[in-house]
């Protein structure tokens, strides 16, 4: 179905990219990618070294190392895939290197997120390794390296964009998602009672929607998208207005598959073990559980979700089962990946339609 709608929104600026093969393009491009992160290590660690603190900048190369590059970059790829879809008359390799160092920005921001966030969730693996916080028992203390990696994207934008026409959008965009995501991690926090048993009655699906949109939607699809329509030069308001609902649509499907994954995925290929059920987190699956499950079955989730003992966490898992949840799912995904589609063809400001189908394209039914 997909190859068929991309067929039907081709335009003549973008024919090479709607026949080329989408996973190719994003092996190339992180390949690509690759080839600058020695220089954004470069860039980081010498700020550092200027100040005469090298026993830190040795810490620093080690921190970036241990926790930025090892990812999917989805997002960063992402970033990368739009700027040329966006400016396919402009890929000179001055632009290239700045779009593809932009995207490592992105990626620190990722990085930055994780440290803290498997700290607040007490996460033991992160992408098939030991969470930052436990390596060499660093604890807590890891929290001022997550932080570092914040103040790592302003310098980076600050030191390869300054000048440019684009570079306060740039410095706004990532301040404003940031925000944003530190509101849903916040929401989130008020969800599960910050550790203690959650409030039930609280996980609606509109509750549960806020938090997705604050927490993943922003930084991962509008954030690398409105970045690359800032770096080609786009200044249209209709365009950024047309693109947020569809790349929110995005995102939100994007955290509903992570909501998957985490209760039903593979550990070996997420690399990351689940936390969500013993610490009570508003996800897609309790959320509907709650609305299909007797008296009976509520108060076994009021008795068992957000409790760390492996016996209470396999009973919710197995109501979730009981209950379709899997069917449902299923269901879910297909439908709106449909609907997404759908509203991508509404899309009547110029943007190249095949920008959203491909970056939705390459999450659909994805399996880590």
């Amino acid at each position: 179905m997909l190859k068929r709608l991309v067929q039907k929104v081709q335009t003549p600026d973008y024919n090479v990219m709607a026949h080329s093969d989408t996973k190719t393009i994003w092996v190339t491009s992180e390949e690509e990618m690759m080839a600058v992160w020695p220089d954004v290590v470069r860039d980081i660690t010498e700020a550092v070294e200027n100040l005469n603190i090298k026993d830190v900048a040795k810490w620093i190369q080690k921190m970036l190392q241990y926790n930025v590059p090892g990812g999917k970059k989805i997002r960063g790829l992402a970033l990368i895939y739009a700027y040329k879809m966006l400016t396919p008359n402009e890929l000179t390799e001055d632009n290239i290197r700045l779009v593809r160092i932009l995207a490592w920005c992105v990626e620190l921001m990722q990085a930055y997120f994780f440290i803290i966030d498997d700290i607040i969730d007490r996460s033991l693996v992160r992408r098939g390794k030991p969470c930052w916080y436990r390596y060499s028992d660093i604890g807590e203390a890891a929290a001022n390296d997550g932080v570092f990696l914040e103040s790592a994207i302003y310098y980076i934008i600050r030191k390869h964009f300054n000048g440019r026409e684009c570079y306060v959008d740039l410095l706004d965009v990532f301040q404003d998602i940031i925000f944003k995501t530190t509101m849903g991690e916040c929401l989130e926090l008020c969800s599960t009672n910050f550790g203690k048993k959650p409030d039930l009655d609280l996980f609606t699906m509109d509750r549960y929607n806020s938090i997705v949109e604050c927490k993943a939607s922003y930084y991962t699809c509008i954030l690398p998208v409105t970045a690359a329509m800032y770096l080609a030069g786009i200044k249209d308001p209709e365009m950024f207005k047309q693109a947020t609902p569809v790349l929110l649509e995005i995102g939100r499907f994007y955290q509903i598959q992570d909501d998957y994954l985490s209760c039903f995925g593979n550990p070996e290929i997420c690399g990351k073990d689940d936390t969500d059920i013993q610490e009570g987190k508003c996800t897609w699956f309790i959320v509907v559980a709650l609305q299909r499950a007797t008296p009976e079955q509520r108060k076994i989730l009021e008795e068992c979700y957000g409790v760390s003992d492996p016996e209470k966490i396999r009973r919710v898992r197995q109501l979730f089962t009981d209950l379709n949840l899997l069917d449902a799912y299923s269901t879910f995904e297909e439908k709106t990946y449909n609907l997404i589609n759908v509203h991508i063809q509404q899309i009547s400001n110029g943007l190249p339609h095949d920008l959203f189908l491909r970056l939705l394209e390459q999450i659909y039914r994805r399996t880590s």
